[in-house]
């Protein structure tokens, strides 16, 4: 609960006790009223039993007026301050239930509605938190598994290679050539899945920083899908630019750069072979905004919402070679967002596009 709406309950407590002290003091003089319009209607034996009380009541007015008024207030004040008690004592029920929270909803005394609601929204943000980060936790885990299980073929394949080299000296050109270029491939592989694991562990442990400097991100775009011309020939893919002539921006370079390269590696990973893939900036006064589309399966809504989310894979029973660790989409959301940006994905009629929005310096 902010001070605003602190301020606003203490007000509405204080101006329920003046309230509730003011009418017991008028009542108590509208019902002794009414007590003497009702006396005056009959008339009054002596020797009945109340009339001595009432005429004791009569002579001592003010002074039964104080008692009764001071005993009202007393019994206000009491329940006015035991109210605060009570919220106390709920609050701390409710912190309780935050710290371990369940599916069953805080309840609080009536007057405390809002903080009510405030707490069961804090309660469910902290309920979603725990079940993505466990849910988190265990597909990392089970990614490390998956990365750990490979690591052995290609090593195996390297030392088998590497080992026949070295026991068949006679071994003719060609084949030492052939077997020289798979180990080297499985090498390479290797390290591919180091990189990974390095991943894993700098985007758990670390924060990343920004170093900026101005950059032609239109230079840079053409320099990343040049680099990326074998692996889309290999796939039977081309990729078009439309970018304006220069782009300038302050930003770091190296960290965007790693953006618009796995960017690019994904649109590879799932675009159907013989299609394009598109690579669009339009720079203007509010900023500048990227666009990466690419043709292929569509991505299902639910796979969508979750598609920047770290150690999440659009498909889980790809090969750790094209599926990944999980991370790139993930770190490239947070590098746009240091960036003051957003980045999101939409994908309909085997059409995906990418829209990354940067704001202007």
């Amino acid at each position: 609960m902010n001070s605003t709406k602190r301020k606003r309950l203490s007000l509405q407590v204080w101006v329920q006790y003046v309230l509730s002290l003011l009418g017991w003091a008028f009542g108590v003089v509208f019902l002794a009223y009414l007590a003497f319009l009702l006396c005056r209607m009959r008339t009054w034996n002596g020797t009945e039993w109340l009339y001595p009380i009432l005429h004791v009541l009569a002579q001592y007015i003010v002074f039964t007026y104080a008692i009764v008024t001071g005993l009202g207030w007393l019994v206000i004040s009491y329940v006015f301050i035991s109210r605060p008690m009570q919220y106390l004592d709920a609050l701390a029920q409710a912190a309780q239930a935050l710290a371990h929270p369940t599916g069953d909803p805080i309840t609080l005394p009536s007057g405390l509605e809002q903080t009510e609601t405030q707490l069961n929204l804090v309660r469910e943000k902290a309920l979603r938190d725990a079940m993505a980060a466990k849910e988190a936790e265990q597909r990392k885990n089970d990614l490390i598994v998956y990365l750990a299980h490979d690591l052995k073929t290609p090593l195996t394949s390297v030392i088998g290679y590497l080992t026949l080299l070295r026991d068949e000296p006679d071994l003719s050109p060609e084949f030492r050539a052939r077997y020289t270029g798979v180990a080297l491939d499985k090498a390479e592989r290797l390290e591919e899945l180091i990189n990974e694991f390095f991943d894993i562990t700098r985007f758990n442990l670390t924060h990343l920083e920004l170093e900026k400097r101005p950059v032609d991100l239109s230079r840079m775009l053409q320099q990343i899908a040049c680099e990326f011309e074998p692996q889309l020939e290999e796939r039977g893919l081309v990729c078009a630019l439309d970018l304006p002539p220069a782009m300038e921006y302050d930003c770091d370079p190296d960290k965007l750069a790693r953006v618009f390269d796995n960017l690019l590696r994904n649109a590879c990973h799932y675009s159907t072979a013989g299609t394009t893939v598109q690579i669009a900036a339009q720079s203007g006064e509010s900023g500048i905004v990227l666009t990466f589309t690419n043709q292929g399966i569509t991505i299902p809504e639910e796979k969508l919402e979750r598609i920047f989310e770290q150690f999440f894979r659009l498909d889980a029973s790809r090969a750790t070679r094209t599926g990944g660790a999980g991370l790139g989409l993930a770190i490239a959301k947070e590098i746009i967002e240091l960036h003051g940006g957003t980045i999101s994905a939409r994908s309909a009629g085997n059409v995906t596009t990418f829209t990354v929005v940067l704001p202007a310096p």
